[in-house]
């Protein structure tokens, strides 16, 4: 099996190339989907985390507010590291099931913090979607509807973008239209299938 890891720093355009990829028929295992799942109301991670972090963190219907939570640990590196402790454990194992029941040969790990968590090692070749750091600023703020301040915090918790270019294999850079991103997309996953 081949394991391709798939980061970039945030807003980078890492979900425009893990979109790509699943057109291209990639199978992904998308670390921000299984965190959703098992962050789920009534799961045990959900209730770790309210402990962590006292009630403000969940909404009235009992559900997790991921803005909440992140004003939080995005401010403070200890308490990410807290929250991390309680997500990474059962993110990887969930991760460890789908790549067992996928019976795929080719596998892309689509993990913002690859690198961070050092899953970058179980990878048999890294990718980083690249981008400047003020478009991806830009986004962050738009997207996500963020001060500056914040989007700083949020930039400034993942590592930084010259160590994860020196770390990965292959750098995508995403600072060009939609249809070059593609194009550079297309052509690694068909060079990675010939």
């Amino acid at each position: 099996m081949t394991r391709i890891g798939l980061t970039g720093s945030i807003a980078s355009g890492k979900s425009t190339v893990t979109a790509r990829l699943r057109a291209l028929g990639a199978f992904v295992i998308d670390a921000d989907e299984i965190s959703h799942e098992v962050t789920a109301a009534g799961l045990p991670a959900l209730a770790s985390i309210a402990a962590a972090f006292g009630a403000d963190v969940l909404r009235a219907d009992g559900s997790l507010d991921r803005a909440a939570l992140g004003d939080i640990v995005f401010s403070d590196p200890a308490r990410l590291k807290t929250l991390n402790g309680i997500l990474h454990p059962l993110i990887r194992a969930r991760m460890r099931e789908m790549e067992r029941e996928s019976g795929e040969p080719c596998v892309v790990y689509d993990v913002p913090l690859l690198m961070e968590t050092g899953m970058d090692r179980d990878m048999d070749a890294v990718w980083m979607v690249d981008a400047p750091e003020d478009v991806r600023m830009a986004r962050l703020m738009r997207r996500n509807g963020l001060t500056q301040a914040q989007a700083i915090a949020r930039l400034r918790a993942q590592l930084c973008d010259e160590e994860k270019r020196r770390r990965a294999d292959v750098i995508i850079r995403n600072d060009g239209t939609l249809g070059e991103l593609y194009g550079k997309v297309d052509d690694l996953w068909q060079s990675l299938n010939a």
